[in-house]
């Protein structure tokens, strides 16, 4: 339960939706998992999901998981492949790791809409496009 883990806080890592590359049909987005500090994180497991009203209906995407297993210190792993088309939901991305036996726990949050070209900036380590949260 959330209620039994310890309150430890989560710093220098992030979750980014970056422009990976695009033509003048199609802009294809990965999400990213970014590692800022200088250890390793281990046991690295993600749920995704999207949720929010679309067309006038509220809608949900299905909940996945993703296990990275380990992150190299300064480092990012890529996480999933997203569809613009969920830019419009609200999109959660519940990360938890262990860093020497403690496990840390964080939930990250982009609002609907958020993942737009005007609040691009420089993704730190990935050397590209997107949109962070830290």
């Amino acid at each position: 339960m959330k209620k039994d883990l310890p309150e430890n806080i989560v710093e220098d890592v992030a979750m980014a939706v970056v422009l990976i590359s695009e033509t003048p049909e199609v802009k294809n987005w990965t999400v990213y998992l970014v590692n800022l500090k200088n250890e390793p994180i281990t046991n690295v497991l993600i749920s995704s999901k999207g949720y929010g009203e679309k067309d006038g209906k509220m809608v949900k995407t299905s909940v996945l998981r993703h296990f990275l297993e380990d992150l190299k210190p300064r480092s990012f792993k890529g996480v999933e492949a997203i569809d613009p088309e969920v830019f419009g939901l609200t999109n959660e991305y519940w990360l938890s790791y262990y860093i020497d036996g403690v496990i840390f726990d964080k939930k990250f949050i982009f609002l609907p809409e958020s993942i737009v070209d005007e609040n691009l900036i420089h993704i730190p380590l990935v050397d590209m496009p997107g949109v962070m949260i830290k």
